[in-house]
């Protein structure tokens, strides 16, 4: 009886072609233009260095531990303190989680929901971002780092460590130089119902596995750099017009809504963490030129500053307090230099020792 089954056998031609060229060939253009690559990328000023990455933050997050002192908030809060300082006044190193242009309040109440946790927070307040609404790029920029904390996958976790032996070595493996970014930095031209985010400034800084961050010497210095990013600023800084196909005064009672809900949310979580024995510290980082005024103008310290040390109970360090930490220029308005930034968090320390003994 014949089989139900039967078998085909197949074979394909290979063509005789010279394959060892090829490959050499292949090999060759790869070598080429990698080296091609990299070479353009350093003249373009690009050096090896780590990206800030949802995932470089979510190996901090990991490193949280139920006393640990962490650090959280906006970019000052990257650029402005030194871990080593940190660590030899407090004897312990800092765990880094600010986050550029990020609403800190998303880790607060990350950190308060924490049963476990009953460490220190040090959150750097620019109330601008602090008060951002759920939805908005500052808000989103710190979901998008705990969404991959709480979620990343093994793929993730080893494709990240492969990219990161990578960064360090090759300058054209900056995020910078992805296509995404490029094609963001593509002009949109503003609509009735649309107002493009401005874009934000070029990198100008280094980041270390533990978060360190540095901003570089060409920043620091009179330059093209710096005028690129510091002029950039006020357009980030200023708030967009309200969407015209809502009305401006319903537009305004929500964010008025919004931002009360803030306050309390605030208070609220500052709250569960002290009942845990934990400690939080605000501090209001310097600031510099027409940045300073900008901000000065739109949130006055007498406005979200003192209320969210009012209702929350937590003390502030705000710079311009203290002669020795008001006497620091930011070179491009809003960060200090890397020399700066060491011997700013020396100054701090006594401070924050004075008010974590509250």
């Amino acid at each position: 009886m014949p089989s139900s089954t039967s078998s085909f056998d197949f074979e394909r031609d290979v063509p005789d072609l010279p394959w060892r060229g090829l490959l050499l060939a292949v090999v060759a253009l790869t070598v080429v233009a990698t080296v091609g690559w990299e070479i353009r990328a350093r003249a373009w000023g690009y050096r090896p260095a780590l990206n800030d990455t949802p995932d470089l933050w979510a190996d901090q997050r990991e490193a949280v531990k139920p006393d640990s002192m962490v650090i959280i908030g906006d970019s000052r809060s990257l650029f402005d303190n030194d871990l080593d300082t940190f660590e030899q006044a407090f004897g312990k190193r800092p765990i880094q989680l600010g986050n550029i242009a990020s609403c800190g309040y998303v880790i607060l109440e990350n950190l308060a929901s924490d049963q476990s946790f009953h460490g220190t927070v040090v959150a750097s307040l620019i109330p601008g971002l602090w008060l951002a609404p759920p939805g908005s790029p500052p808000y989103r920029a710190y979901e998008r780092a705990l969404k991959r904390y709480q979620n990343r996958t093994l793929a993730q976790r080893s494709g990240h460590h492969l990219g990161m032996w990578l960064k360090e070595r090759l300058a054209f493996m900056n995020d910078d130089l992805k296509l995404k970014e490029w094609l963001a930095k593509l002009p949109i031209q503003e609509r009735a119902a649309f107002h493009p985010h401005p874009p934000g400034p070029p990198d100008f800084q280094t980041f270390s596995r533990d978060r360190q961050v540095r901003m570089w010497d060409s920043c620091a210095k009179p330059g093209p750099l710096q005028d690129r990013v510091k002029y950039g600023w006020p357009g980030l800084f200023t708030p967009p017009p309200p969407p015209s196909y809502i009305p401006k005064e319903a537009f305004f009672a929500a964010m008025g809504k919004a931002v009360e809900q803030r306050f309390a949310d605030t208070a609220a979580a500052v709250k569960k963490i002290q009942a845990r024995g934990g400690k939080v510290v605000f501090v209001r980082y310097p600031m510099s030129g027409p940045l300073k005024e900008l901000e000065d103008k739109g949130t006055p310290r007498a406005g979200p500053w003192t209320r969210i040390l009012k209702e929350s109970g937590a003390p502030g360090i705000y710079f311009e307090d203290y002669p020795e930490l008001a006497s620091f220029n930011c070179p491009e308005w809003s960060h200090l230099s890397a020399p700066d930034a060491v011997e700013f968090t020396k100054r701090l320390m006594p401070h924050l020792k004075s008010a974590l003994a509250h």
